[in-house]
C-alpha cells in the first residue's frame, strides 16, 4: 500500500457479497481495522438479504473507533454501479427487477457508498499495492527507465471476471461493463464465452471428459492440481492437459484484452493457486501467432514475458538498452526497443486485492 493510502485514518467499511455468504470487514490505513463478520446471504428473499446487510454493517460499525467515513464493496453484475443499483443477478435472486441498494445504504448509515464488480476492484488493488508497483519497483531496481501504468486482472474461479486500470483509474464503462472478460470469446470452442474454458467447472469437465468420468462425479480443481502435481492418485496427465486448456484459453482472453489496454496482466481468483499446471501455457497463448498469407504474425505486438519464472523475470527486467546518439549533437539518449509486457499471479491475494481495492476507490472518490 503506497504512503499516501496506508497514512490515511478514514475508515471505509467493506462487504464480499456472495450467493452463499456476505462478508463484513472495514479497513483503515490499508489494514484491516475490525474483525470480520459473515452471515448467511439470504439469498431468495429480498427483505431478508436486506436484513443481513443492514445488520453486518451495523455490527462492523459499532466495533470500529470512529465513525466511517464511506461504505465500499463489490456486488455481482449485472449492476449500474455508479448509481448503486443492483439488476438481475443469477446467484442472489432476491435483487431481481433492480434494487438501489447504494441509495438504501446511504440512507441508513448517513455514509457515501460506493459499488464495484469484484474483477473490478482485484484488478486496481493490484495496481495500488499489488503486482504492478512490484513490477515497477523492480524495474527500477534493475536500472531500467521502463514504468507501466496500465494494468489487465482476471479472476479464475466460479467464473472468469476481469478489470482494468488505466493510469490510476479504475475503467467502469459507459454501462458498467468495462472488463467484462467472460463474455470475451472461447479459443477451444469458438460458440461459446471465454469462462466457460476457464473456471472450476472447465478444469473439471475437461478432466473428465479426458478420463471417462461424468462431469458430477470429477474431482474438484484443487483435487485435480494434487493429481496434476502427483501428489494424488489418478490420471496424472489428464490433469495437466485440463489445466493446460484453462491457460490457453484464459491467455487467449488477456491477449484479445491487452491487443486494446496494453499494459500489465495478473491473474487472482481460487483456481490461481494452481498456477504451476497452467501460468506457461497462458503466457504461451499470449505470446502465439496468426497463421496468415506471407507468414506468421504475432498475436500482440508486445511480447509478454512470465514473471513467475526466474529466466523470463530478468530477461523482462533486462530489456534491450541501448544509448543512441543524437544526430548533429554531441547528445546521447538511452533507448529500449523490446516492446513487452509482464503476466503474473496476485500478490495480495484475491480477497485482500478486492479489500484495498474497495477502501483505495472510496478515499479517491471522497478526495
Amino acid at each position: 500500500m503506497s504512503g499516501t493510502y496506508a497514512q490515511d485514518r478514514r475508515i471505509v467499511m467493506t462487504l464480499d457479497a456472495g450467493g452463499t455468504n456476505l462478508v463484513f470487514s472495514a479497513v483503515q490505513g490499508g489494514r484491516p481495522a475490525a474483525a470480520a463478520i459473515t452471515l448467511p446471504s439470504l439469498a431468495d428473499r429480498l427483505d431478508a438479504c436486506l436484513g443481513q446487510i443492514f445488520q453486518g454493517f451495523s455490527r462492523i460499525q459499532d466495533s470500529l473507533p470512529a465513525k466511517p467515513a464511506a461504505i465500499s464493496f463489490a456486488f455481482p453484475g449485472p449492476c449500474d454501479y455508479p448509481a448503486g443499483i443492483i439488476g438481475d443477478l443469477g446467484n442472489l435472486p432476491a435483487f431481481r427487477g433492480g434494487v438501489p441498494l447504494g441509495p438504501m445504504l446511504e440512507e441508513k448509515f448517513k455514509v457515501p457508498v460506493f459499488i464495484n464488480n469484484d474483477g473490478d476492484l482485484f484488478a486496481y488493488g493490484e495496481a495500488i499495492a499489488g503486482f504492478l508497483p512490484e513490477v515497477n519497483a523492480a524495474l527500477e531496481k534493475a536500472g531500467s527507465p521502463k514504468r507501466y501504468k496500465n494494468l489487465f486482472g482476471v479472476t479464475l474461479g466460479t467464473g472468469f471476471g476481469g478489470g482494468i486500470v488505466r493510469d490510476g483509474e479504475l475503467f467502469i464503462g459507459d454501462n458498467s461493463c468495462g472488463g467484462e472478460a467472460w463474455l470475451l470469446r472461447n479459443k477451444l470452442d469458438a460458440g461459446v464465452n471465454a469462462e466457460e474454458g476457464c473456471c472450476i467447472r472447465a478444469v473439471r469437465r475437461a478432466y473428465g471428459e479426458l478420463t471417462g468420468i461424468p462431469f458430477e462425479k470429477a474431482p474438484e480443481p484443487k483435487v485435480i492440481f494434487d493429481i496434476g502435481m502427483d501428489k494424488a492418485p489418478g490420471d496424472r496427465a489428464a490433469a495437466q492437459e485440463a489445466f493446460r486448456r484453462l491457460g490457453e484459453v484464459a491467455g487467449d482472453a488477456i491477449a484479445q484484452t491487452l491487443t486494446l489496454v496494453d499494459g500489465l496482466a495478473v491473474v487472482g481468483g481460487g483456481v490461481s493457486g494452481a498456477h504451476p499446471l497452467f501460468l506457461s501455457a497462458l503466457v504461451d497463448a499470449v505470446n502465439d501467432v496468426y497463421h496468415k498469407p506471407g507468414g506468421p504474425q504475432r498475436r500482440l505486438t508486445p511480447r509478454a514475458f512470465n514473471f513467475e519464472d526466474d529466466g523470463q523475470r530478468a530477461e523482462f527486467l533486462k530489456g534491450d538498452r541501448r544509448v543512441l546518439p543524437v544526430p548533429g549533437t554531441s547528445r546521447k539518449v538511452k533507448y529500449d526497443p523490446l516492446q513487452r509486457t509482464a503476466v503474473g499471479i496476485s500478490r495480495l491475494g484475491t480477497s485482500e486485492s478486492v479489500a484495498v481495492g474497495a477502501y483505495a476507490f472510496a478515499l479517491r472518490k471522497l478526495g
